[in-house]
């Protein structure tokens, strides 16, 4: 295929391509690190350029949508096409609402509005989006389409008539079921209500689903129960005639480790305390006499405020709302297997394996600590190497659980935070990667965009080791010599 491709595809990237790209209906079931948002931006151009669109309706979970601002479109949209690009907001200021209101207007560059999925159930985000396709020959896409899985949700109901307005329809996730098969329905109807070839989800589900009569408790009524799926071959067939399926274990191009992150917005609560804590910071920074370990104290806490809590000098811990913990569920359920979470501090451990066990039940989570008992320790890691367990997610310290310990039952590594210590990240990525690991493990770090957060990612994926630095030298120095890695991280 020739095109000039801002970046080069790999071969599985361009094959998807070749299937789908001038398809009216198309879903890109690509496993997470597959690169399925750079197919759609390349499937984008391309109709672009053929003139087939002028605009583009991009829908992801709150936490993934300014992903798309911030790193795919400028990372893969071909330099030759120019962008206006708009992000939805509930609540714009004057520029922002300008922003909104020109989104009717037709220019000459491709106008790409960006949304997130949550909006969709608000009256005032259907109707936005609704006008934008009215005014454009637009394609709309559905990032994490499993988020319009449920037929009777309101944001599914919105995206099935919008769905209608525009002139092409893309789907994209690693995960098409999640539950069962009846996940398929509503995220194949979102692309053309008849692919299935049924005309309601009770019609699916009868075909697919064996059901039988239970009785409740008590015998007061009767209702239907899933006994199990049938007919899954005739349903992936008809799949097939419009979607491309990608696994890492099976893509020999891609790289071993695959890193990625997920950017995860402060709550209005975290912004007000997390500037005030910097503004302290800063103050110890200009006192001279200020020490490595205070110096590394107030990197920890401005660390802590990112991920909702904070550690107190009397020793409590201030719970700070945030939206972390959601976007770790949004993260897991396009997630495939086993998955390792890495928290860098206790509260976080706990506070995840209490929602986990909630949420998948307590037979699917452990967690690997300080405080695990060592006489536990083993067969946890025992149980989580054992394929046919149900334990799913293991959570853990990096300082704990980063060393010495074989993790290859999962290729999904998600640092819910990291630590600064260089050796310690490189340690808790080898758990998984490593021999007897068969898949490409990817690396998930979910980031809090222009804070302390994203600094450390950076310096570690630099191979900067924060800790070592500031700890190993004078600080006063450091800082005269504008060499301390500490101190942008907290400016």
């Amino acid at each position: 295929m020739e095109y000039k491709f801002k970046t080069k595809p790999f071969a599985h990237q361009l094959d998807a391509l070749k299937n789908s790209w001038d398809k009216t209906n198309y879903a890109y079931f690509m496993e997470m690190g597959t690169g399925k948002s750079k197919v759609l931006l390349d499937n984008m151009a391309m109709l672009y350029d053929k003139l087939e669109i002028d605009s583009a309706l991009i829908i992801a979970p709150k936490g993934v949508y300014h992903n798309w601002k911030n790193q795919e479109i400028p990372a893969h949209l071909p330099d030759h096409i120019s962008a206006n690009i708009v992000c939805w907001t509930p609540t714009p200021n004057k520029k922002e609402k300008e922003l909104l209101d020109s989104l009717s207007v037709i220019t000459d560059n491709l106008t790409i509005f960006l949304m997130n999925i949550e909006a969709l159930s608000t009256l005032k985000g259907y109707e936005v989006a609704y006008k934008f396709l009215k005014s454009h020959s637009s394609l709309i896409a559905i990032d994490e389409s499993t988020t319009i899985k449920s037929p009777t949700a309101s944001r599914t109901k919105s995206a099935l008539k919008l769905g209608q307005h525009a002139k092409y329809r893309r789907i994209l996730t690693g995960s098409p079921v999640t539950k069962s098969p009846l996940d398929l329905y509503t995220q194949c109807s979102f692309l053309d209500p008849y692919l299935l070839d049924f005309s309601s989800y009770w019609a699916f589900k009868s075909r697919y689903a064996l059901m039988a009569h239970r009785n409740a408790a008590g015998g007061s009524h009767s209702y239907q129960h899933i006994i199990k799926y049938v007919r899954l071959d005739e349903l992936n067939n008809k799949l097939n005639k419009f979607s491309t399926r990608v696994l890492k274990e099976d893509c020999l191009d891609l790289p071993e480790k695959i890193y990625m992150k997920r950017n995860v917005l402060l709550t209005p609560e975290q912004l007000k305390v997390y500037a005030e804590m910097k503004k302290f910071a800063v103050a110890e920074l200009d006192n001279t006499t200020m020490t490595a370990f205070s110096a590394l104290t107030q990197l920890m806490r401005l660390h802590q405020i990112t991920c909702g809590h904070v550690s107190l000098d009397d020793g409590t811990v201030k719970e700070i709302k945030n939206n972390r913990l959601k976007e770790l569920l949004n993260v897991l359920e396009e997630a495939d297997g086993k998955v390792i979470i890495w928290a860098n501090y206790r509260y976080d451990i706990r506070t995840i394996t209490r929602e986990l066990e909630k949420k998948y039940g307590k037979q699917s989570v452990a967690s690997l600590y300080g405080d695990t008992p060592m006489a536990d320790r083993d067969k946890i890691i025992s149980d989580f190497q054992d394929k046919e367990t149900s334990l799913t997610y293991l959570v853990s310290n990096p300082k704990t659980g980063g060393y010495g310990l074989t993790l290859t039952a999962s290729h999904c590594v998600i640092y819910y935070s990291n630590s600064y210590d260089l050796e310690v990240r490189l340690q808790s990525e080898d758990r998984a990667h490593r021999i007897g690991q068969k898949s490409k493990v990817t690396y998930i770090d979910l980031i809090a965009e222009g804070t302390v957060d994203e600094k450390i990612v950076q310096s570690l994926r630099g191979k900067i080791d924060i800790a070592t630095q500031v700890l190993g030298e004078d600080l006063k120095t450091l800082i005269v010599l504008k060499l301390s890695r500490l101190t942008p991280l907290i400016i």
